[in-house]
C-alpha cells in the first residue's frame, strides 16, 4: 500500500486488512489454500479408506487388522510431516506475501512460496516451537493429570464421594490450560512475521514475538474472536445449504439410504470445513503482519526509518575497492567464484545506488523485481 505509515486503531488494521485482501485476494486464497489442501488430502484418504472398509464387511468381506494397522501407520507417518511442513511454510508465505503488499510491492503465489523455501527448515523449527508451548505442553499436562486421577478413583480413592469432585477439577483444570494456550498464542503469535521480515532464526523470532506483542494482546485476541465468530458463520454458510439439498434429493430418503446421507452429510461437512479455512487463514496472516508492522512503528519508529529509507538517507556501507594486481593471485592460485542468485526481493525499495542495512529489509532483488 502507498499510504503513509502511522500507528494504526483496531477498526483501523482491520480494515487495512480488508483492503490487503480484496487488493489480491486470489494471491492469498492460492497461499492459504495448500497448507489447507494439504491436510484435507490426507484427511480425506483416512475418511475414504474407513469409508471403504465398511462397505467391505457389509458386504461379506474382510479386513486383516495388519492390514488396517500397516495402512494407518503409512498414512500418519506421511501425513504428519507434509502437514506441517505445508502448514511452517504456508505460514511464512503469508507473512511474506502481506509484508510486501504492506510495503508496496507486487506478490504472486509463486514468489511467496520461491521467497521462503530456502529458508523452510527454520519455519518448521520456529512451527514447531509454538505449537510445543500453545499447544504441546498443555496437552501433556493434561492427560498426566487425568491420568493420576483415574489412577487414584481405580485404586479406590474417593470410592464412596458421590460429589462431583473429579468432574469438577477436570474442568477447572482445563480451563486453566485452556487460558494458558490462549495467552502463549497472543505472545507469540507475531513471531513468523519477524522471522520473514528480519530474517530471523525460530528462537530470536520468538523472543521478538514476545516483545512486540506486548501492549497490544488485547487487540489481538479481539482480532482470534472475531476471526472464530467470521469462521463458525461461513461453516454453517456453507453446510446448511448442503444439508438442504441433500435432504431433498429423493433417492437418499428413507432408512435404506441413512448411512449413504450421513457418509455424504460428513463428507461435505469436513470439505467445507477446510474450504473456510483456505479462506479465513488470509485473514489472521495479513492482519498479524499489519499487528507486527503496527507495533515496530509504535515502538521502534519504523515509519521514520521507512521514509529515510525512501529518501535514501540512511548510509550505506563502504564500496570494497579492487585490490593491486601485484597483489592478486597467480592463475594457478584462483578459484573460480561462483554468484548466488537472490533469493528472495528486497521488502524496502531501494535506489540504485544505494544498499540499505536496514534490518527490516530481505535481500536485494534483480532488475526484473522477480525473485
Amino acid at each position: 500500500m502507498n499510504e503513509p505509515l502511522h500507528p494504526l486503531t483496531l477498526s483501523e488494521i482491520l480494515d487495512r486488512t480488508a483492503q490487503l485482501y480484496r487488493a489480491r485476494f486470489l494471491v492469498f486464497l492460492g497461499i492459504g489454500t495448500i497448507p489447507a489442501g494439504t491436510v484435507f488430502v490426507f484427511a480425506a484418504g483416512v475418511f475414504a479408506f474407513f469409508l471403504w472398509m465398511g462397505v467391505h464387511q457389509k458386504n461379506g468381506g474382510t479386513v486383516a487388522d495388519s492390514f488396517v494397522w500397516t495402512f494407518l501407520i503409512l498414512l500418519v507417518a506421511l501425513a504428519i510431516p507434509a502437514s506441517l511442513a505445508a502448514s511452517a511454510v504456508g505460514e511464512a508465505a503469508m507473512s511474506d506475501a502481506a509484508a510486501r503488499l504492506f510495503l508496496g510491492e507486487m506478490i504472486t503465489i509463486r514468489s511467496a512460496y520461491k521467497a521462503t523455501w530456502r529458508r523452510g527448515w527454520r519455519y518448521v523449527g520456529l512451527y514447531l516451537l509454538q505449537e510445543l508451548v500453545i499447544v504441546g505442553a498443555p496437552s501433556v499436562i493434561f492427560f498426566a493429570a487425568l491420568f493420576a486421577m483415574i489412577a487414584g478413583k481405580v485404586r479406590g480413592v474417593a470410592t464412596n464421594d458421590n460429589s462431583p469432585l473429579f468432574a469438577g477439577l477436570l474442568f477447572s483444570l482445563l480451563f486453566i490450560l485452556a487460558v494458558f494456550a490462549v495467552w502463549m498464542l497472543l505472545r507469540l503469535c507475531l513471531a513468523f512475521p519477524a522471522s520473514v521480515v528480519e530474517q530471523a532464526s525460530a528462537w530470536s523470532a520468538l523472543k521478538r514475538g514476545v516483545m512486540l506483542s506486548n501492549g497490544s494482546r488485547a487487540r489481538i485476541f479481539l482480532l482470534y474472536v472475531l476471526g472464530a465468530f467470521l469462521s463458525q458463520i461461513l461453516v454453517w454458510c456453507v453446510t446448511f445449504p448442503i444439508l438442504v439439498a441433500v435432504a431433498l434429493i429423493p433417492g437418499l430418503q428413507g432408512q435404506a439410504h441413512a448411512q449413504t446421507v450421513g457418509v455424504v452429510v460428513s463428507f461435505m461437512t469436513y470439505s467445507s470445513y477446510f474450504a473456510v479455512k483456505a479462506l479465513t487463514k488470509p485473514i489472521y496472516g495479513i492482519a498479524l503482519t499489519v499487528f507486527y508492522f503496527d507495533q515496530r512503528i509504535r515502538k521502534e519508529g519504523f515509519d521514520i526509518e521507512w521514509m529515510m529509507q525512501q529518501a535514501g538517507m540512511l548510509p550505506s556501507p563502504p564500496v570494497p575497492q579492487p585490490a593491486p594486481e601485484s597483489a592478486s593471485p597467480s592463475p594457478a592460485q584462483e578459484t573460480p567464484v561462483v554468484s548466488e542468485p537472490f533469493a528472495t526481493p528486497n521488502l524496502v525499495a531501494q535506489s540504485p545506488d544505494t544498499i540499505s542495512t536496514n534490518p527490516a529489509v530481505l535481500e536485494p532483488k534483480n532488475k526484473e523485481g522477480n525473485v
